[in-house]
């Protein structure tokens, strides 16, 4: 009996809405990091892309626990001698609740091209509203498999 392996050009794609509103963050992030790898799907193959696209409304709205929101600090480096920047939740959350996100369900996926590939497939919004209406999105549970 030979294992079943996918190919490029015979993976489905679906589109997923998850709305982030009153989610824990962690916890959006596996399940959305899980959908984009196709992990969710009985031909998942490793070296394959077949997961799905995942676009995620409410953005702003995320949740995390304890005292993360004033201790959790994001951090980049312009390149610059002395250009460290450093933002915490709150205030990351006010001016690119998008990048939470983003970054929390990068942390999740693969650091290949296959990672890089299928982290494009995330579309998120801080509103409710998004552009992706025309490709038919399914509503995603998180938490309920």
């Amino acid at each position: 009996m030979k294992s079943y392996m996918a190919r490029q050009g015979e993976v489905e794609r679906k589109w997923h809405v998850v709305d982030a509103q009153g989610a824990n963050l962690g916890r959006l992030a596996t399940e959305v990091a899980m959908v984009l790898r196709g992990k969710r799907k009985a031909q998942y193959t490793p070296h394959v892309d077949t997961g799905d696209f995942v676009v995620v409304v409410n953005a702003g709205k995320v949740q995390v626990t304890g005292r993360k929101a004033e201790q959790k600090m994001y951090r980049r480096h312009t390149g610059y001698p002395g250009g460290l920047k450093e933002m915490n939740y709150e205030e990351m959350q006010q001016k690119k609740p998008e990048e939470i996100i983003k970054k929390a369900v990068k942390g999740m996926m693969p650091r290949t091209r296959l990672g890089r590939q299928q982290l494009k497939k995330l579309k998120v919004y801080a509103g409710p509203e998004h552009p992706h209406r025309a490709q038919g999105p399914q509503e995603l549970e998180i938490g309920v498999r």
